[in-house]
């Protein structure tokens, strides 16, 4: 498997994980309600479901329209903000869910409950809805940024990482969901984490390179250094590196500043964080 299709079905097996664990949690809070409220409660839920997927497949829609519709430095100048786009959403995804961690399952269930308590069943529908319409746009915008930094289109290796990706979403979620004794929710949500971190970094080095490619940004200097002859970055081993990880062999200025930074604020967060949870504890 490629290096942009292990970034296909990476964004989409932890988006579709994240889509599933709302229905999930919903689903499951309703299984618990009176059977009245039960029947209800999973009509709207069904509902909610189907217009997430519309809202989601009108939003890649647009950005795909837009996309192909400019041309020229246009598009050029919009690719380059996507790519940029798709790096700083994944880094509020992951701030995000580090904030919400074990409370989201009580959040949405008491949004759940007035829903129900008020017989307002319009309110049930829109917690599906909005939420697979977020996760579906933010795929988008991922998946678009992935294909434009490899140079690609929708084609069928694309759509075979997504199927993929979805199908071990859903496998992985059925594990957890029956308590499979070697997975647990923590040590998935740490790993899908250090690899979105990565694909993050990658998508931010390819979008400097196309902003100094249209002069936006200076590099600030020349190649630093060379090292081509160990691993070459536009082929074999090399080229995987720098597609997943934003390696470059013959590196400039702005390019080392931007990529230490990056992992430097990443670092830092990620041990406030540590120290937050321990604290918390």
């Amino acid at each position: 498997m490629s290096a942009y299709m292990i970034q296909v079905a990476l964004v989409v097996w932890r988006e579709s994980i994240e889509a599933l664990l709302v229905i999930g949690v919903l689903h499951a809070w309703l299984q618990r309600q009176p059977a009245a409220e039960r029947k209800r409660g999973q009509g709207w839920l069904r509902a909610g479901i189907v217009a997430g997927l519309l809202a989601a497949l009108l939003i890649a829609c647009v950005i795909l329209f837009v996309g192909e519709w400019l041309d020229g430095d246009r598009q050029d100048y919009f690719q380059a903000t996507m790519v940029l786009v798709a790096a700083a959403l994944i880094l509020q995804m992951v701030h995000w869910m580090r904030r919400q961690g074990p409370g989201a399952q009580r959040a949405l269930e008491g949004r759940a409950s007035q829903a129900l308590s008020a017989a307002n069943g319009w309110g049930l529908l829109l917690i599906p809805a909005l939420a697979i319409a977020r996760e579906g746009s933010e795929t988008t915008i991922f998946l678009y940024g992935i294909l434009v930094s490899s140079g690609r289109g929708v084609d069928l290796l694309a759509l075979t990482a997504a199927g993929l990706g979805f199908a071990a979403a859903i496998g992985l979620y059925l594990a957890l969901q029956f308590g499979a004794r070697a997975l647990s929710w923590t040590s998935f949500f740490r790993f899908s984490e250090a690899m979105l971190l990565i694909l993050a970094g990658s998508l931010l080095m390819n979008g400097l390179d196309r902003l100094i490619s249209l002069d936006v940004v200076s590099p600030l200097s020349q190649s630093l250094w060379d090292t081509s002859w160990l691993l070459d970055d536009g082929r074999g081993v090399g080229g995987l590196l720098a597609t997943l990880t934003g390696y470059r062999a013959r590196p400039e200025l702005l390019p080392v500043i931007v990529f230490g930074g990056y992992w430097f604020v990443v670092s830092l967060f990620g041990s406030w964080g540590l120290r937050k949870a321990a604290a918390a504890s």
